[in-house]
């Protein structure tokens, strides 16, 4: 009896995607819970497992875009197919020096003249020719009445310009050029092994289309502050060891962030909103996004209730997502519904930017790297440990005061943290 292999459902926004890959080959004998496929969609990563022993025939192949409910394969149910092989070693990429250039021997008898008079080739010209082997008039001229010019030469040889075929029939010589001016052939590199291409990945394609509605449906702005992180790192050399024997997690500084967040957004209401229309929306909830970087794109997982949370489950929270992200294992419900995103481009490097508000949300807050900079305080100058915050927010719903006041007390929360540890 065969049993039809189809794409699963992975929820109700979501009809189809990239059949990313294949762990096994049409006439492998398969077990029941083996896991079959890898299924891509614009939001999350999702696998297929056999249903019955038996042989598999495959119908569809790896990279085609496919629906839910799809069928893409058979499995001969109590069949006995070969035994899986095992995974071949991945192609060594191309080096630049395995390609074999295409070449384009000029002639190599008196260098021809565009006009074919050599009084109308430059001493750069000629130069290059003797130098080089090419020949000019196989370059289209740029220069006046179509001479051929220094600039035409360099491009040609770069590979900038295309190289015509020229007749062999001599014309004028240009009597300057050495008898034993060299005649090695001019190459031009080839382009192939030199480029790849691929498709976008549906959760690609998804990350580009929320970018651009973001830009193009929002009033967007960016503004931004600095951040002394000096008692934070004091309290975290102070308590770490002990908080990571505690709790089995270290403390981190995105927790702190977190919670400095929540508070802030208490203080500065018209940030947790969003617009619906004509309508604000006001949230009294704290879902909180954390950006994680993975190999297929950003995604965003959305912590729950921040304001309930202690410090050591938002660090469990996070981690827990960075990994399952990383595994390409988060669930779609795991993305939706958040209230407020934050972004931390400084674990890359990142000094300064001006992130992308995730929409429907009305603000996003951008971390980055620290580095120690000479402050003053209390009429001295002193080295602290500097970190740039940045707010991006929609100025349709925010106005530029509130979003001023809500990284002022982001700030405050930061630089006095003891008081983010009250009921935490």
């Amino acid at each position: 009896m065969a049993v039809e292999v189809k794409i699963p459902p992975m929820g109700e926004s979501i009809t189809g995607g990239l059949l990313a890959s294949w762990t096994v080959k049409s006439g492998d004998a398969v077990r029941k819970g083996q896991l079959l496929f890898s299924y891509e969609t614009d939001k999350v990563t999702s696998e297929g497992t056999a249903e019955v022993d038996g042989c598999i025939t495959i119908g569809v192949a790896a990279g085609t875009e496919v629906l839910v409910g799809q069928v893409i394969a058979t499995i001969e149910a109590g069949a006995v197919g070969a035994a899986p092989a095992p995974a071949a070693a991945a192609p060594k990429a191309v080096s630049e020096k395995s390609v074999t250039p295409a070449a384009v021997t000029p002639n190599l008898a008196p260098v021809l003249a565009k006009s074919g008079a050599a009084a109308e080739i430059s001493p750069a010209v000629r130069r290059i020719s003797a130098e080089t082997g090419l020949n000019p008039a196989s370059i289209p001229g740029s220069g006046k009445a179509g001479r051929v010019t220094k600039g035409d030469m360099l491009a040609a040889l770069e590979g900038k310009t295309p190289i015509m075929a020229v007749a062999s029939a001599p014309v004028a010589s240009v009597a300057a050029m050495p008898a034993s001016a060299p005649s090695a052939p001019v190459t031009i590199p080839s382009r192939e092994g030199r480029t790849t291409r691929k498709r976008m990945s549906p959760l690609r394609r998804k990350i580009a289309e929320r970018l651009v509605q973001a830009k193009s449906e929002t009033a967007m702005l960016t503004t931004f502050n600095e951040v002394n992180m000096a008692p934070v790192m004091e309290l975290r050399k102070r308590h770490g060891e002990e908080f990571l024997k505690k709790y089995g997690v270290k403390l981190g500084f995105m927790s702190f962030f977190v919670k400095a967040a929540v508070q802030a957004l208490k203080d500065v209401r018209a940030v947790n909103a969003q617009l619906d229309g004509e309508d604000i929306v006001e949230n009294n909830f704290y879902d909180i996004g954390v950006a994680v970087g993975t190999e297929k794109g950003l995604m965003v997982p959305v912590v729950r209730d921040c304001d309930a949370l202690s410090f050591a489950g938002i660090e469990k929270a996070i981690t827990d997502y960075g990994k399952r992200a990383r595994d390409g294992k988060i669930q779609l419900p795991e993305l939706q519904g958040g209230v407020f995103t934050i972004s931390n481009g400084g674990i890359y490097g990142s000094m300064l930017s001006t992130p992308i508000l995730n929409h429907p949300q009305a603000a996003i807050m951008g971390l980055h790297n620290i580095v120690e900079r000479p402050v003053a305080e209390n009429g001295q100058v002193v080295i602290r440990p500097i970190m740039y915050l940045a707010l991006s927010y929609d100025h349709r719903i925010i106005d530029g005061k509130e979003a001023v006041t809500f990284l002022v007390k982001v700030r405050q929360y930061i630089e006095e943290p003891h008081t983010l540890l009250f009921g935490a």
